[in-house]
């Protein structure tokens, strides 16, 4: 069989070749999959094991499962998209929906820094997006993100970028981001804080350091946030 598993756990076997075929596009964002039955018949495995892996895909966000219609890739709506990963709130616990602005796009060589965080030859070309992010209206954070241009080609020619950029991925570039890995730190504000945030030279500031996975794994996306947490807090639940 076509992407049949080979060892054992079974089910995590069937789990990777699912996911195989939804990275090499057979089905797309918003697009049902064939049913447990037909699944368990094209991968040569019982119908309980397919139950399974669908089950690891659905807590991992890579599918739907919709009650008397079927099973679903995963849609990144622009909400879905900013609630997922957008990890500043109010203290009070109510969402902050966030805002872009100060927009810029452009193509150059990748650093010695990003190539490490995305696995990639120091030779490779990248977009670099630089924007500020606004909750009501003032601005809280300053983006610097890259992507691979082999990955995203033309994607300047999309600017102006929208809100939620995964939502961008999956829709044009058939890319979906499932997880992400972050890293933490306390810094000071810099020049370009100073003019972007408007604080005060000197104001802490939370530095926000993340790489974007793909659902087959690979890291497509780096990303540095520099916040100001004066009115707002990171939010995350564990599980």
């Amino acid at each position: 069989m076509d992407s049949a598993p080979q060892y054992r756990p079974l089910y995590s076997q069937v789990y990777e070749a699912l996911i195989k075929r939804i990275a090499n596009g057979e089905w797309k964002a918003g697009q049902s999959l064939p049913s447990e039955q037909a699944l368990a018949a094209q991968l040569g495995v019982s119908q309980g094991t397919v139950r399974k892996a669908l089950d690891a895909l659905a807590l991992d966000k890579v599918i739907d499962r919709r009650q008397g219609k079927g099973t679903f890739v995963a849609e990144l709506t622009q909400e879905r998209s900013l609630f997922r990963f957008f990890r500043l709130t109010r203290a009070d616990e109510q969402r902050a929906v966030p805002t872009s602005g100060d927009e810029s796009i452009r193509r150059r060589k990748i650093r010695s820094p990003e190539a490490r965080a995305l696995a990639l030859p120091e030779t490779a070309e990248v977009f670099e997006i630089v924007r500020t992010r606004f909750v009501d209206e003032q601005p809280i954070a300053v983006e610097r993100i890259v992507l691979p241009e082999s990955v995203f080609p033309r994607l300047d020619a999309h600017s102006p970028l929208p809100n939620a950029l995964y939502a961008l991925y999956q829709r044009e570039y058939g890319i979906n981001i499932v997880s992400t890995h972050e890293k933490l730190r306390a810094d000071l504000a810099r020049r370009d804080d100073e003019r972007r945030l408007g604080v005060p030279l000197g104001t802490p500031l939370l530095q926000v350091e993340r790489v974007a996975y793909s659902v087959d794994g690979k890291r497509v996306e780096w990303r540095l946030s520099r916040c100001d947490t004066s009115h707002l807090v990171y939010d995350i639940t564990l599980t």
